[in-house]
């Protein structure tokens, strides 16, 4: 097992890299005699995790059999703000418009070991009152036992499908996670009925330990032990965990630094995981010289039944059949826009889903393409809208915040210098949570008509 390190190119950054300043997709690509190369140079030294972000012990049992999974979230918590209670999100109770509710209950909620009466003000928030007001710097530890009912439908990121061995289970933002912003405090987006994120969370260590039934395999955030039931992630913002047979293949991508790439195809499903394999590598290694340093050992993706595209998490994404395409460099970008870099997914979508398209796209050199696609009437101008705006315009949300965020970003110059402005919002912004005047900041630096360029699409003017 591969120690956790930030390697050479992770503190103290200093970026000059020959960038073509065609097409993002040319990263990398000699510059020809005809285009003159673009020299980036980043001299912001990439942020470091919070020497006081929590640390969770989860433990997840899955009895697919029985449709439901028993857990314990432990966690260690030391706030950067006074505060008179822990606020827990459970959003596995979030609704989704059409479908049978997954059901997540609590049991007994402790703070220092002594049983506390929690309550849920909503399905998808649990408040936590602590006995006085925790002063800063103060370590609070707390557990909250739950079990999750999975009502097998179809389709999403907790999912359950197939009995004994052909199981498949799919978990993700399925534990009770601390919705905490340093510097900021409690974040309570309210969920919505799409079939997308809304969590703010901080980047935390987790040590997680699944149990299975005999002859299933398990997937997950983290680096595995040797027995694949236990795994360890440092500084990420949530986990996932993946269950069935698989067949696996491996690689290494250069990121610069070495990273495990782990493919596990389900059995029901007649993908080639080797294939994914080499898509993964590709675009670790192009993605990488144009925002910086993958800063964790390995990425693992596992292809699960009855699932369309992709849906991410920081070191594991859980994709669906034939979703080798565009879907697995758009994940590979979130490693960089969501998991590296966050944000608050219920009011800045586009903050997440438009930089991972951009990301994808210069993968993929299908930038024309994309600057082609037409953004619907009730999206046009709307890109700076929180989710609860897409919520009641579900039908242009792909358009309004992927599409129109990537021609929004292409709007501003060369790709290669977009690329070298998002590298730089990537060095400063590292293992914490930004803002669109955090991306504006970075942006302006190379383009200094940028708020400007950006407010033309509906993001809200910032200084």
């Amino acid at each position: 097992m591969r120690s956790f390190s930030w390697g050479a190119a992770g503190v103290g950054l200093v970026a000059a890299l020959l960038m073509d300043s065609g097409a993002a997709a040319a990263v990398g690509a000699t510059p020809s005699a005809a285009v003159p190369s673009y020299r980036c140079i980043v001299e912001q030294p990439m942020a470091t995790p919070r020497p006081d972000r929590p640390v969770y012990a989860l433990r997840v049992d899955i009895r697919p059999a029985e449709l439901r999974v028993i857990g314990l979230t432990e966690v260690r918590f030391t706030p950067d703000l006074s505060t008179d209670r822990l606020v827990f999100r459970l959003w596995a109770n979030h609704p989704v418009a059409g479908a049978p509710a997954n059901r997540e209950t609590v049991g007994p909620v402790t703070v220092g070991g002594e049983v506390v009466a929690a309550r849920l003000t909503d399905a998808t928030t649990l408040v936590v009152p602590l006995v006085g007001p925790a002063p800063v710097g103060q370590t609070i530890e707390a557990s909250v036992s739950w079990e999750l009912s999975l009502r097998a439908w179809k389709g999403d990121r907790i999912s359950s499908t197939g009995f004994g061995l052909n199981a498949a289970v799919r978990l993700g933002s399925f534990f009770p996670i601390l919705a905490w912003e340093p510097g900021r405090g409690w974040v309570l987006d309210p969920p919505i009925r799409g079939r997308t994120e809304t969590s703010t969370t901080p980047t935390a260590d987790f040590v997680t330990t699944v149990t299975v039934p005999d002859g299933l395999s398990v997937m997950a955030t983290g680096v595995a032990d040797v027995s694949d039931r236990i795994f360890t992630a440092t500084a990420v913002r949530d986990v996932a965990v993946s269950v069935g047979r698989f067949r696996v293949a491996t690689g290494v991508a250069h990121a610069p630094d070495a990273v495990q790439v782990v493919v596990g195809v389900h059995s029901a499903l007649a993908d080639d995981p080797a294939a994914y394999v080499r898509r993964v590598v590709a675009a670790l290694e192009n993605q990488a010289r144009r925002f910086g340093p993958y800063p964790w050992p390995q990425y693992s993706l596992a292809l699960t039944p009855d699932l369309v595209g992709g849906i991410e998490y920081p070191m594991h994404v859980m994709q669906g059949p034939n979703s080798i395409g565009r879907s697995t460099p758009h994940e590979v970008g979130h490693m960089w826009f969501y998991s590296l870099v966050g944000n608050d997914q219920g009011v800045d979508p586009w903050l997440d889903e438009g930089l991972a398209t951009w990301a994808e796209v210069g993968s993929e050199g299908t930038l024309g393409a994309f600057l082609a696609k037409v953004v619907p009437a009730e999206g046009r101008g709307h890109l700076g809208d929180p989710m609860t705006y897409w919520d009641a315009h579900p039908a242009a949300y792909y358009r309004s915040v992927y599409v129109q965020g990537t021609q929004a970003l292409a709007s501003l110059g060369r790709p290669a210098e977009v690329d070298c402005a998002l590298r730089d919002y990537v060095a400063a912004n590292a293992f914490g949570i930004a803002h669109p005047v955090d991306l504006v900041r970075s942006l302006r630096k190379f383009f200094p008509g940028a708020a400007r360029s950006l407010a033309r699409y509906g993001v809200a003017a910032v200084t």
